[in-house]
């Protein structure tokens, strides 16, 4: 069965860095997009990086300039790095694929929590 397994999480000062990590199994990584969503308590949960199977960025608004999302399709993994971490940049991380529209899937998430 497909399954998103997240890992990197944690506790970090406002200005610090994380890196997350997911990696996929049961289904064919290098032809899906792979991405990370997160979601804040009380909010919505929201697009924070993707890419496609051909390389293709797309950034939330709030993180441009600050996190980079890459994958090596040859370890099934998806990397987001997180540099300048702020308060606002706290929730749970989750890994998302999906293969054009079709069989969506999330990982269980990771909790990254910025300290001001």
């Amino acid at each position: 069965q497909v399954q998103l397994v997240e890992s990197g999480g944690g506790l970090v000062q406002a200005g610090g860095s994380l890196r997350l990590s997911c990696v996929g199994s049961g289904f064919t990584f290098d032809i899906n997009t792979m991405g990370w969503y997160r979601q804040a308590p009380g909010k919505q949960r929201e697009l924070v990086a993707k890419m496609t199977s051909g390389g293709s960025t797309t950034y939330g608004d709030p993180v441009k300039g600050r996190f980079t999302i890459s994958r090596d399709n040859a370890k099934n993994t998806v990397y987001l790095q997180m540099n300048s971490l702020k308060f606002e940049d706290t929730g749970v991380y989750y890994c998302h694929k999906i293969m054009g529209n079709y069989f969506p899937a999330w990982g269980q998430g990771t909790q990254v929590t910025v300290s001001s």
